[in-house]
């Protein structure tokens, strides 16, 4: 931003004619805090199980580390801890309302010690309803739930929902658990081999009951971890920048790709999704290649163009005769019409590899990103703009990017500029005042309102959440 007075989220809020709600804020969980609500959950043992599970390093890689601010920017990291401070200090930030997500949950998710695992998600959550119950005007925090199996998400579902009344959810982007050869020979070195499962598209269980209560219980689930460590491309022993480039991206894309093959907006159409901190690009791609594979490679168009039983065997027999050499030989071709080994017999039953979806046309494809899934986007990220532009995808569509600060992590490095940051990109000519609109506020009312009409009840931002979906309603009846 352009002038010699240093500018503040504040400053920009002050000329916006609608409100900033940021869709991934971060809570840095207090340790001796966190012990004090596992103690509670699951007895003392299981605290020091945590302690020593912590020093389970996994073997060749190298995590996090000074990630937090420091310095002259320590009342940040006082913020990130203390939702009061965080309240307060919102007005400064240009902030209006908040989603906060677990920074300690994040490795929670990939703990396999089934009950250390369970414990502490409940632990967590737990705490949060605790340390957040004064401040809900302006923030709610994200419950961490379980996926390792799907009544373990129920029934961590059922109780952050009904017992301690919190309204959003962060699920894993994929299980990981032991190799089962491993597990059964080696158990010492089980938690160095490890399994990716995705949890709606050949999944090890079936999911569709915890979605379900998902939709009953109007929560829209969101994704915020990372593909990193042992089994993946991240997996340096001497960089985390090297493992930490693109990981929550490629964490989002699996989880957005399984979910949408796995057919889950198809058999639940009311059900929301969050894909956080990996930007808006990697959607862009996928939609597009979604959409391109489908042209090519629905059941329709593999019958007409690409089945080997309808090979016209005369055409490419009189073309090797005319063009081919002592290699390239008709009579090869005379003796083995069907050469190619990636023309593979495939059951009838198998060639549509998209009908758990329920596509009939390409806008189909175009329907579910625009209504059901939403693209966490840091300030800095320039390309989110990029999610608005219709020119740039199959069918005109437009993404739904959000505005997610990650205040409480090292790529914060000053809170009170966030907001200046995101606002350069409008000021750029990269937004323009109604697309940084749906950024900055409107799209996270979509999704999280869109499931839970009163989810911002009671809240600062009540009356202009509620004039959002008040005209998302409208639309989409007027549409159909």
């Amino acid at each position: 931003m352009s002038g010699g007075k240093r500018v503040t989220g504040a400053d920009v809020r002050a000329k916006l004619g609608h409100p900033v709600l940021d869709g991934d804020s971060h809570i840095l969980e207090h340790g001796p805090a966190l012990n004090d609500f596992l103690r509670e959950v699951a007895g003392e043992g299981m605290v020091k199980r945590l302690a020593d599970y912590r020093l389970q390093t996994p073997l060749g890689y190298r995590d996090i580390w000074w990630s937090r601010p420091s310095g002259e920017h320590t009342i940040d990291l006082a913020t990130s801890m203390l939702p009061k401070l965080y309240r307060k200090r919102f007005d400064e930030l240009g902030v209006d309302y908040s989603i906060l997500y677990s920074s300690v949950g994040l490795g929670a998710m990939h703990v396999q010690d089934d009950e250390l695992h369970q414990a502490l998600h409940r632990a967590l959550n737990t705490m949060y309803a605790a340390i957040f119950a004064e401040v809900g005007d302006r923030m709610t925090p994200s419950a961490v739930i379980p996926t390792h199996t799907p009544e373990e998400a129920i029934a961590e579902l059922d109780y952050v929902v009904n017992t301690l009344g919190l309204k959003a959810i962060t699920v894993n982007s994929e299980v990981r658990r032991p190799a089962p050869e491993v597990l059964r020979d080696a158990p010492h070195l089980a938690r160095h081999a490890q399994l990716t499962y995705s949890i709606a598209h050949d999944p090890l269980y079936d999911y569709d009951p915890f979605w379900q209560r998902c939709v009953e219980l109007k929560v829209a689930p969101a994704c915020h971890t990372k593909t990193a460590g042992p089994g993946s491309t991240r997996n340096s022993p001497s960089s985390f920048v090297f493992n930490h480039l693109g990981g929550f991206a490629s964490g989002s894309e699996f989880l957005c790709r399984s979910v949408f093959l796995g057919g889950v907006p198809h058999r639940f159409p009311e059900l929301n999704f969050q894909f956080l901190e990996g930007n808006s690009a990697w959607a862009l791609g996928l939609y597009n290649d979604i959409c391109e594979h489908w042209e090519k490679r629905n059941v329709k168009a593999l019958k007409r163009n690409l089945n080997p039983h309808n090979m016209q065997t005369d055409v490419l027999i009189d073309a090797f005769e005319k063009y081919g050499d002592a290699h390239l030989r008709a009579d090869r071709i005379r003796a083995n019409p069907h050469f190619m080994p990636s023309d593979l017999q495939i059951p009838e039953s198998e060639l549509d590899e998209f009908k758990e979806c329920g596509l009939k046309r390409l806008d189909d494809i175009r329907a579910v990103f625009e209504k059901n899934f939403f693209f966490g986007c840091e300030a800095d990220d320039r390309l989110a703009s990029c999610a608005f532009n219709r020119k740039l995808h199959h069918g005109g569509a437009r993404l739904n990017a959000t505005l997610s600060s990650d205040y409480g992590h090292w790529d914060v490095i000053d809170m009170t500029q966030v907001l200046p940051e995101a606002y350069s990109a409008l000021e750029d000519g990269l937004f323009t005042p109604e697309d940084f609109k749906d950024f900055a506020f409107a799209n996270m009312v979509r999704c999280l309102g869109g499931m839970n009409p009163d989810f911002f009840k009671g809240t600062i931002i009540e009356n202009e959440a509620a004039k959002v979906l008040a005209e998302m309603t409208h639309a989409r009846a007027a549409a159909e």
